[in-house]
C-alpha cells in the first residue's frame, strides 16, 4: 500500500503566503489586545516572514490571491504601526 499526502493543500508559493498572511493577522490581533513588547516583536516577526513568503508568491504568479495577500499584509502592518 502506498503511503498518501495527508495533507489537505498542497503547499506552493501562493498558499503559503496566504497561510503566512493569516499568521500575521492573529499576531496582529494579539499584540493590538495584549500590547507588550513580546507581542509586538512576534508580529513583526510574522509581518518579516510573510513578506518573503509574498515575495516569493509573487515571482509565481500576479493572481488576485497573490494581489489579496499583499493588501491584507499591508492592512496588518498599518494596524500594529498605530499600536507603536
Amino acid at each position: 500500500m502506498t503511503k498518501v499526502d495527508s495533507s489537505l493543500q498542497s503547499q506552493n508559493p501562493i498558499s503559503s503566503a496566504q497561510n503566512s498572511v493569516d499568521n500575521v493577522h492573529q499576531a496582529v490581533n494579539h499584540a493590538l489586545s495584549h500590547p507588550t513588547a513580546q507581542t509586538v516583536e512576534e508580529a513583526n516577526n510574522a509581518i518579516s516572514k510573510a513578506e518573503n513568503a509574498v515575495a516569493q508568491a509573487s515571482l509565481q504568479s500576479d493572481s488576485p490571491a497573490v494581489q489579496q495577500a499583499m493588501d491584507s499584509l499591508d492592512e496588518d502592518k498599518a494596524r500594529l504601526e498605530n499600536l507603536e
